[in-house]
C-alpha cells in the first residue's frame, strides 16, 4: 500500500529526507543508462563526473527524469502543487585505481542551502541514482534532523579531493557523526533532502561506478535574493508542476 501524502510530508518534516524510493521502470532505467552512456563517450568521464550542468536544458530525456510522474509525486507531497525545477546535474564518482590516493574524490559535510541565494520557501534536492548507490562506492549519508539547526557556518575544506564547486565543508567539531546514516539505493530508486539537511559522501572504493542524477525543486513561492555568501544565478528553472502565479525566476533566465 502506497503511503498517504500527508504520512510522506509528516515524516519528511521530521527527518528532513526520504530515502529508498522506486521511480524508474527496468526499461525506463536502461533508457536513461544508455543516453548517459552516449554523454560519457562525447565528453569523457572526466566531463562527465560533474560538469553535466542543467543539461535538461539541452536533452529531452534528462528533462523526462526532472518531470517524471513517481519524482513529482513525492515532490508535491513535500512542496505542494505548484513547483519549479531550480537546476539539475549529473554526478558521477568513477572507480579509482589507486585506493591510497588522499585526493580520491569525495563530498564533503555540508548543507545545500549555503549554495543557494534563495528565501521564501525550502529547497529539495533529488538523487536520483542511475547506478547502484552502497557504502563501497560513496554513496549518500545523512544526519537526521540536522534540517532543524538553521545554517551552519562553512569553511574551506582542508582534505583535498572534494566535489563541491566552492570546495566548503562544515567544520568537523560541528558535525555529530555518530548519527549519521547511510542511505543506499538500488539503480531506478531516488532519495529526497532538505536544502538544509547536513550530508556527505565518501570516496567511491569499489570497481563499479556510482552516477546519479541530482535535481533541486523549490515551491514556486520561493524567489532569488542577493546574498554575497551566497551568489548564485538561475537560468535553467522549469515549472514541473501547477502553475507559477509569482514568477520571481523569470528575470534569470537567458534571452533567447
Amino acid at each position: 500500500m502506497c503511503p498517504q501524502v500527508s504520512d510522506v510530508k509528516a515524516l519528511y518534516d521530521q527527518q528532513g529526507y526520504l530515502t529508498s524510493l522506486p521511480i524508474l521502470s527496468p526499461e525506463e532505467l536502461q533508457q536513461a543508462r544508455d543516453a548517459f552512456a552516449d554523454l560519457e563517450k562525447k565528453f569523457g568521464e572526466d566531463y562527465t563526473a560533474y560538469s553535466l550542468h542543467n543539461v535538461h536544458m539541452e536533452y529531452d530525456w534528462v528533462m523526462a527524469l526532472a518531470k517524471h510522474p513517481k519524482v513529482l509525486e513525492s515532490i508535491t507531497a513535500v512542496l505542494g502543487p505548484d513547483v519549479l525545477m531550480l537546476d539539475s546535474r549529473f554526478i558521477c564518482k568513477y572507480p579509482e585505481t589507486d585506493e591510497s590516493d588522499p585526493g580520491l574524490p569525495y563530498v564533503a559535510w555540508h548543507q545545500d542551502m549555503k549554495y543557494w541565494g534563495l528565501d521564501g520557501g525550502p529547497v529539495v534536492s533529488v538523487w536520483l541514482a542511475l547506478d547502484d548507490s552502497l557504502e563501497d562506492n560513496g554513496a549518500l549519508q545523512v544526519i537526521p534532523g540536522t534540517h532543524c539547526s538553521g545554517l551552519l557556518p562553512h569553511r574551506q575544506a582542508k582534505r583535498s579531493g572534494n566535489m563541491l564547486s566552492v570546495n566548503q565543508e562544515i567544520p568537523e567539531e560541528l558535525v555529530e557523526k555518530e548519527n549519521a546514516l547511510l542511505c543506499p539505493l538500488l539503480a531506478g530508486q531516488m532519495s529526497i533532502h532538505d536544502g538544509l539537511l547536513v550530508h556527505a559522501s565518501d570516496p567511491n572504493t569499489s570497481q563499479r561506478r556510482r552516477c546519479g542524477f541530482v535535481i533541486r525543486y523549490v515551491p514556486t513561492v520561493a524567489y532569488p535574493i542577493q546574498d554575497p555568501e551566497r551568489p548564485r544565478h538561475f537560468p535553467a528553472t522549469a515549472l514541473v508542476s501547477g502553475v507559477d502565479k509569482y514568477g520571481h525566476f523569470a528575470n534569470q533566465k537567458p534571452e533567447m
